[in-house]
């Protein structure tokens, strides 16, 4: 291509890039989300074109000219990014924890709902034979306990097993959560559910003699995914005891204020299920010894609970609630407020 033709095709990028950077030098905000991502794709273009003019064309100013505009393209979109990346870290340093410590009764309630049932379950099995003969045939409790449970953790390579239990904890915590806006009683009923099962394998091994066992499966990864699977319940509660009770505000914006923390929390477990799916998929099913795996899981599980307790405490304390879009606008009310002579100053 022709140093002619090559200007005439791409002055239009150029001249579209370069009125963004215009517009943007005010502050990125100033761009709409359509021209921010048009911003970079064109950034990108002119980068490749500034390339091709180096290898192809001696022309001197045109290089100058592009060297400029990708540079200053450039500065935009790394500072864009790295605002971004502030964002992520207030995310999981303040906007998470606060969420998370808002919600401290709701998810309360949700364990309750969880392991209440795993617990009267798992000791009426463990204490009744008739109750295990009638859950299912010998054969088939048998070879539940000596072969299938312990085999579903390497009936998959590590890293596809790992995927898919991850994904499947996702969607059942989006379960739980969206299961809220139904007066709190799908997610309810999710957490029984949940709670039920847990305590049905309880109790068959426990029936067994086997607690031991049972406890070195599932308690690596279970740990950190069961209290995900409950704060995400808890989510879920938090959202539709808005609309049971939404004290002095409407009922729409009780409901608004909930979802935007409880949607903070469902966004942050994600890092969660991520974590204890590959632990399930890496450690749960290993070579390790039992006291190893369960250390792990336990370590993890004590360092999250640490974080979300101190961190949540502590970003509360100055007035973070969560809420999504929070971290723009700075928290929703300051720590204290000095009072002098009968009046707030």
């Amino acid at each position: 291509m022709d140093i002619d033709r090559f200007l005439a095709t791409n002055q239009p990028t150029w001249a579209r890039l370069d009125a963004l950077c215009r517009q943007a030098r005010g502050g990125i905000r100033r761009l709409a989300p359509a021209e921010l991502d048009e911003l970079v794709r064109l950034y990108q273009r002119a980068s490749s074109h500034l390339s091709y003019a180096r290898t192809y064309y001696d022309d001197p100013s045109l290089t100058a000219r592009l060297t400029t505009l990708v540079a200053a393209a450039g500065a935009l979109v790394y500072g864009t990014r790295g605002r971004s990346w502030r964002g992520v870290g207030r995310f999981f340093t303040t906007s998470f924890p606060a969420a998370l410590w808002s919600a401290r009764w709701f998810i309360a309630v949700a364990a309750g709902l969880t392991f209440v049932p795993a617990l009267a379950i798992g000791i009426w099995l463990a204490h009744s034979p008739k109750a295990v003969d009638a859950m299912a045939p010998a054969a088939l409790r048998e070879a539940y306990l000596n072969h299938d449970f312990a085999n579903y953790y390497s009936s998959q390579p590590s890293a596809q097993f790992a995927a898919k239990v991850t994904t499947n904890n996702i969607q059942v915590a989006f379960f739980a959560f969206g299961g809220g806006i139904f007066l709190c009683l799908l997610t309810a009923a999710l957490l029984v559910m949940n709670g039920a099962n847990l305590g049905e394998a309880a109790g068959l091994f426990a029936s067994a003699g086997q607690t031991g066992r049972f406890f070195g499966l599932v308690l690596p990864h279970g740990l950190l995914e069961l209290t995900s699977v409950v704060i995400a319940g808890g989510a879920g509660l938090q959202l539709g005891w808005s609309i049971v009770a939404p004290g002095d505000r409407s009922r729409v914006r009780a409901l608004a204020d909930a979802g935007r923390r409880s949607v903070t929390i469902v966004l942050g477990l994600i890092l969660t299920f991520i974590v204890a799916g590959s632990i399930e998929g890496f450690v749960a099913g290993s070579t390790l010894p039992t006291a190893a795996r369960v250390a792990i899981g336990g370590s993890v599980e004590a360092a999250f609970v640490a974080y979300a307790v101190v961190a949540g405490r502590a970003a509360a304390a100055k007035g973070w609630t969560g809420a999504v879009g929070e971290g723009e606008t700075g928290p929703a009310m300051p720590r204290s407020v000095p009072v002098r002579a009968g009046r707030a100053l």
